[in-house]
């Protein structure tokens, strides 16, 4: 029932910053726990951030720990994930989603509603 929207990707030096936007429509997202997966080429979609509902709890992959940030306004149904210190192996296309139950998952079957994705492409 809700559709997501993400922008913000594009082409960034190693080292530098983006700032992803999931703007949500249909439904408020105050009643999704929200995640933030990652797919390269030949790989499989790869788990990135995720944070409750109204945005106490986070939770970040290893992998980005330190340099990504996930948050949410939900006034503004809108969900964010900063990317700073940015390497190239952070390459990918990055989805936003939307998980009806409780909690925080971290597989992608978890979650209910996804965006089309956006590309980030990170260059030495």
């Amino acid at each position: 029932q809700v559709q997501l929207v993400e922008s913000g990707g594009g082409s960034v030096q190693a080292g530098g910053s983006l700032r992803l936007s999931c703007a949500a429509s249909g439904r408020t997202i105050s009643n999704y726990a929200m995640g933030w997966f990652r797919q390269a080429p030949g790989k499989e979609r790869e788990f990135v951030a995720a944070i409750a509902r109204r945005g106490t709890t986070t939770y970040d992959a290893d992998s980005v720990k330190g340099r990504f940030t996930i948050s949410r306004d939900n006034a503004k149904n809108t969900v964010y994930l900063q990317m700073n210190s940015l390497k190239p192996e952070d390459t990918a296309v990055y989805y936003c989603a939307a998980r009806v139950n409780s909690g925080l998952g971290v597989r992608h079957y978890e979650y209910d509603y996804w965006g089309q994705g956006t590309q980030v492409t990170v260059s030495s």
